[in-house]
């Protein structure tokens, strides 16, 4: 009979790929040199090449199908559609740990991304041709507290940062949904969904002109380290409140 005990063993992390802390710390510093190079006006030509660039090649039928795509990095469904998930593995697992990926995502994102959003206080690139209307120029720099905060949430891309980490949640979910109805993972499905949609809403959003190129690259850089954080986590080996015994199977290792 199995042991029905709060804490399974030690707790370690999972491993990640590529291991170790070292590129955490790059992409933490990576992200950190890419906005303090735009707070001192570095990058602003690229920004602005790529984005008259798109401008230029922006035919209706590309714009509708780029606005379509984009909705594969919406937050607040991407957020119910892993939250759902989550609880449907966990109603067939009798486990309360297929949601705890979901919850946890939710708060870390919410921690980081909305709040660097409104500290660096920059306009999209769309800015200069709607409301606020402002002078092309003016529309690259970072720290524009003096605007009102719905018109300066540009960086990071919450998109981008978004569809890496919900997605990875969905992958992470996935496979154990998958075999609690009898199937295995196809080879590859896992790869394509974590790594298609964020490419494809990266692309997307910067083609649109609903933000520079260097907010893309930030909420890809920022995305990646808040994945990588998620799936070191030891979802099956956390310890749980002693009345929660009969509802601590692991997921990630099932069967």
């Amino acid at each position: 009979m199995r042991e029905t005990t709060g804490v399974r063993g030690q707790v370690r992390l999972r491993p990640v790929r590529p291991a170790g802390w070292w590129f955490d710390a790059l992409l933490l510093a990576t992200l950190v040199g890419l906005t303090v190079a735009l707070t001192t006006g570095h990058l602003f030509g690229i920004d602005r090449s790529v984005a008259d660039w798109a401008e230029a090649h922006r035919p209706t039928a590309a714009r509708w199908t780029a606005m379509i795509l984009n909705f594969l990095g919406q937050g607040s469904p991407l957020t119910l559609i892993a939250t759902g998930l989550g609880v449907l593995v966990a109603w067939r697992l009798r486990s309360i740990r297929p949601v705890l990926p979901p919850v946890t995502a939710f708060v870390l994102t919410s921690l980081t991304i909305g709040p660097l959003k409104v500290w660096t206080a920059r306009p999209a690139p769309s800015a200069s041709v709607k409301e606020p209307f402002l002078p092309p120029e003016q529309t690259l720099p970072l720290f524009q507290h003096d605007l009102p905060v719905r018109f300066a949430q540009s960086y990071p891309s919450g998109h981008v940062a978004n569809a890496i980490v919900w997605y990875g949640v969905l992958a992470l979910l996935l496979a154990p949904l998958l075999r609690t109805s009898g199937r295995t993972v196809p080879d590859g499905l896992v790869t394509v969904v974590r790594v298609l949609p964020p490419l494809i809403v990266l692309s997307t959003t910067t083609y649109l002109g609903w933000h520079w190129l260097t907010d893309s690259v930030a909420g890809l850089l920022l995305g990646l380290l808040l994945d990588r954080l998620l799936h070191r986590v030891p979802w099956d080996n956390l310890p749980l409140p002693a009345r929660l015994h009969n509802w601590d199977r692991p997921f990630t290792s099932y069967p």
